[in-house]
């Protein structure tokens, strides 16, 4: 029994997507080796080694602390990579999460993990 993979409905012709999957799976592998190269979980947490001097210990905190900002941002990033590549997947890539419209496909082109509208995003961003 051979599986059946569900085809992609979607109002954006098969070259939009094309070129949005390609994007987004350019974005996932370069986001994939920048949080290589700071990843702080575990056995490879990246805590630099200036030296015991005051000073030297003060830079190791900060450079961090900073190390942490960046995998954060760098995680947040790779989420919305991957939540945009299972919408393509799924078949709703490009329909607001909110009221379930269409988003405009230069919205997308300027940002692909995008799951809301202008509309509704302008709305969720005046509430916080």
């Amino acid at each position: 029994m051979t599986k059946q993979v569900k085809k992609a409905t979607t109002a954006f012709p098969e070259e939009f997507i094309t070129k949005i999957r390609l994007v987004l799976t350019s974005e996932k592998n370069r986001l994939e080796k920048e949080l290589g190269t700071v990843s702080t979980d575990g056995d490879n947490a990246n805590f630099p080694e200036y030296g015991d001097k005051e000073d030297e210990n003060a830079n190791e905190v900060a450079e961090y602390a900073a190390n942490l900002t960046i995998e954060d941002s760098l995680e947040k990033s790779y989420r919305d990579v991957v939540k945009a590549l299972a919408r393509l997947e799924k078949g709703d890539y490009g329909t607001c999460r909110y009221c379930g419209k269409p988003i405009d496909s230069r919205r997308l082109l300027a940002r692909p993990t995008s799951s809301a509208c202008v509309e509704c995003k302008k709305t969720i961003t005046q509430e916080v």
